[in-house]
């Protein structure tokens, strides 16, 4: 009998391992497409995470202009602003906004959507063609005003910062970020979005991804979740941080577009590019300047080299802090030895004692929103007076007395005087973006250091590759190629941009490194090779490289369709069919970036040099003769761009008009002194010109810059005869 009951046990737990076995190994077939469900679907069994997300910014991103949302005064209100009056007004429950129209005239626009809801809410009208733009008022949530998010004079209406241009339209800069399974679904042909979402707001699928394989799932009988799939999500709460970062950089990082379609399933840097420590982005120390929208600065912290992530400090669902005050902080650092004044040295419970007024200081963007810097940085008044950075300490401590100096010395007194990254990375990128020689050491030791984010070595590594031109740094750059960081790849491609080769040699070795990168497994990566390839034929020339280009190619000619709505997409692919040799279609591209923003310096320049190349001589200097007006009025309005004024002189220098050639170039130089581009063209003019003496001394200058480039003292050789023919 007890041997009949253990068979029985064994058969049934036989039967049972099989039946688990084969419960588990039954799968959804591969390639199983996921698709959207919407939040209802996901409500019926995540009751409590739907009370959270409810009345949240996620929630509450973008919305009809109903009254159930809709938070400004309408009741016939109006706002002057630099002589333009606006006018807020309702008729039942439609509401409108009077104001100047891309014609110049006042008209009435009717609010179709609202976006956000603290610390401001913008309004939104629909132009034709489905073009959907951002109305110029916006309503203070907290002070209950109107007012102008750019307070500076405004432009016409042919400018691209009008808000009828292409800097406010929606369907480009914001929709992508507001509402659920995006689709710009524009029409080149007839200049139409036919735009498409599941939902507005940042909803579940947003940040989960498609979930149609996870109901699936959810509802069936296995007692597992797929051995392919998982739940059928992305899996955001895993070891590794990398995936639920990823899920939230797209909406805040600044960043450029790679490709289009990007899910929370998917790989960030597949579909965009963040941008790096740049000079109008960010300050020489990593601190936020423009909005950058947190991922960037993250990225530079410690707690992001330790794996921290968003949910550590916000709730995922409501967006609140998990904690209020300094146990935020604490939860992780030891209350007994940071939450005291010991530490802090101000009196407890004063702002001074918030580990966030000193690590996380505020930035006010668009006139009333303060965003908090999320690089965790140790506040460094001692760099303020070194570089002119913003500090902590002097938000607060704004006396006369109270002076950057007096707060670095305060630091020193109670910290002492030696900071453990000393030197901080923010002295060595200030350096090298003024292109200081002695900067080029540092910037390369720099590339190697692990205690920075990689944000901060691929800063580093795009300075030595667009700044310093020797045989060190091209080291630097050609290993960068094969770094295991994408970020860091893509920062090395810059030192290609325009290259040339100095001996067949070079041309080998670096033909080789740039085709391994178009089989990359980042997209970014392999699309930004090939666009490089394609105007530097210097890749092995075998099947398989030819094949891997191809495929890359287009990849990137996919996504530059996709934003076929953008004068800069066309821009890139009137150039890369002009590097192909398709003249026509490049003609075409340069044409259609004219028409879709004919306010916007760039494309006639691109233009005018393909129709000289075909000898049409007197269409490319009227061309030029349109630029140059664009390119002036840019250079007034940023005076201390140094790019600016280099093509601005470049132009002027096409056009005949050499004295104001000059005397942008003279300017570029001045604004950015270490660059060898503008001072060999300055150099170059001088000696048109006849000018010996200011020629001499420019060589003489270019020389300082790069010793070793045997052009550059060919040059002054040449200048040297020139200017005393006779010897004497």
């Amino acid at each position: 009998m007890k041997k009949r009951w253990i068979y029985g046990i064994t058969i049934f737990l036989c039967l049972t391992s099989i039946g688990l076995a084969i419960d588990w190994w039954t799968a959804l077939p591969e390639g199983e497409q996921a698709t959207y469900v919407g939040r209802q679907t996901c409500f019926e069994c995540h009751q409590k995470q739907a009370e959270e997300w409810k009345s949240s910014d996620h929630d509450l991103a973008m919305n009809p202009a109903t009254p159930e949302f809709v938070l400004g005064d309408f009741d016939n209100t109006e706002l002057e602003h630099f002589g333009i009056t606006s006018k807020m007004s309702h008729e039942g429950d439609k509401y409108y906004v009077t104001t100047q129209g891309p014609d110049g005239k006042l008209a009435r626009f009717e609010v179709k959507y609202v976006i956000g809801v603290h610390p401001l809410q913008q309004y939104l009208a629909e132009l034709d063609r489905g073009k959907v733009q951002v109305l110029p008022v916006t309503w203070d949530t907290e002070m209950k005003r109107w007012y102008y998010a750019s307070p500076d004079e405004p432009f016409g209406p042919e400018d691209p910062l009008h808000w009828t241009g292409s800097a406010q339209n929606w369907n480009h800069m914001c929709a992508e970020c507001h509402t659920t399974n995006w689709a710009k679904n524009y029409d080149i042909a007839t200049d139409t979005h036919h735009y498409s979402f599941s939902e507005m707001r940042v909803s579940c699928e947003a940040c989960h991804g498609p979930g149609s394989i996870h109901v699936k799932l959810a509802n069936s009988h296995s007692i597992f979740w797929d051995r392919r799939y998982g739940y059928g999500l992305a899996k955001l709460k895993g070891k590794d941080a990398t995936a639920q970062l990823e899920s939230c950089a797209p909406c805040h990082s600044h960043r450029r577009h790679v490709s289009p379609g990007h899910t929370p399933l998917d790989r960030f840097h597949d579909h965009y590019a963040l941008s790096l420590l740049e000079d109008h982005l960010y300050h020489p120390d990593g601190q936020i300047d423009e909005e950058v929208y947190v991922f960037g600065s993250f990225t530079q912290s410690k707690m992001y080299r330790k794996g921290v992530r968003c949910t550590d400090c916000h709730n995922p669902h409501s967006l609140r802090l998990k904690f209020k005050g300094n146990k935020l902080c604490t939860q992780c650092h030891l209350e007994a030895k940071y939450d005291v004044p010991g530490h802090h040295h101000h009196k407890v419970g004063s702002k001074g004692a918030a580990c966030v007024e000193c690590h996380m200081p505020t930035k006010t963007y668009m006139g009333v929103d303060p965003r908090r810097d999320h690089s965790l940085r140790i506040p460094r008044p001692d760099l303020t007076v070194k570089l002119g950075t913003p500090n902590a300490c002097n938000q607060c401590h704004t006396k006369p007395d109270e002076t950057p100096e007096w707060a670095a010395k305060k630091v020193d007194e109670w910290y002492g005087p030696k900071r453990r990254d000393d030197p901080h990375y923010g002295e060595i990128l200030a350096a090298g973006q003024a292109g200081n020689p002695d900067a080029e050491r540092a910037l390369i030791k720099l590339t190697r250091e692990k205690e920075v984010g990689p944000i901060v070595r691929a800063t580093a590594v795009s300075l030595l590759a667009s700044r310093y031109d020797t045989p060190e740094s091209r080291k630097v750059v050609e290993r960068g190629l094969k770094s295991k960081e994408e970020l860091v790849r893509m920062a090395a491609l810059r030192g290609f941009e325009g290259w040339n080769p100095r001996t067949e040699a070079e041309a080998s070795r670096v033909g080789k490194l740039l085709a391994e990168g178009l089989t990359d497994d980042s997209r970014g990566v392999r699309t930004e090779v090939a666009r490089i390839l394609s105007a530097l034929p210097i890749m092995p020339d075998t099947a398989s490289n030819r094949q891997a280009l191809d495929r890359a190619l287009k990849e990137y000619r996919k996504n530059l369709l996709t934003d076929g709505d953008q004068s800069g997409s066309h821009m890139s692919l009137g150039i890369l069919y002009a590097n192909e040799g398709d003249l026509k279609k490049a003609e075409e591209e340069f044409q259609r970036a004219i028409k879709l923003a004919p306010a916007v310096a760039g494309a006639r320049s691109n233009l005018a040099q393909l129709l000289e190349q075909q000898g049409r001589t007197q269409e490319a200097q009227e061309l030029r003769s349109e630029e140059v007006k664009l390119l002036a009025r840019d250079a007034r309005l940023l005076p201390e761009n140094a790019l600016l004024q280099y093509r601005l002189g470049l132009l002027y220098y096409l056009l005949g008009r050499e004295d104001e050639a000059a005397g942008a170039l003279e300017k570029a130089c001045e604004l950015e002194p270490q660059s060898a581009d503008f001072r060999l063209m300055l150099t170059l003019l001088y000696e048109k010109q006849q000018k010996w003496e200011q020629a001499l001394d420019s060589v003489k200058q270019l020389i300082q810059l790069q010793p070793q480039n045997p052009t550059f003292r060919q040059i002054q050789m040449n200048l040297q005869q020139k200017a005393n023919p006779q010897g004497k």
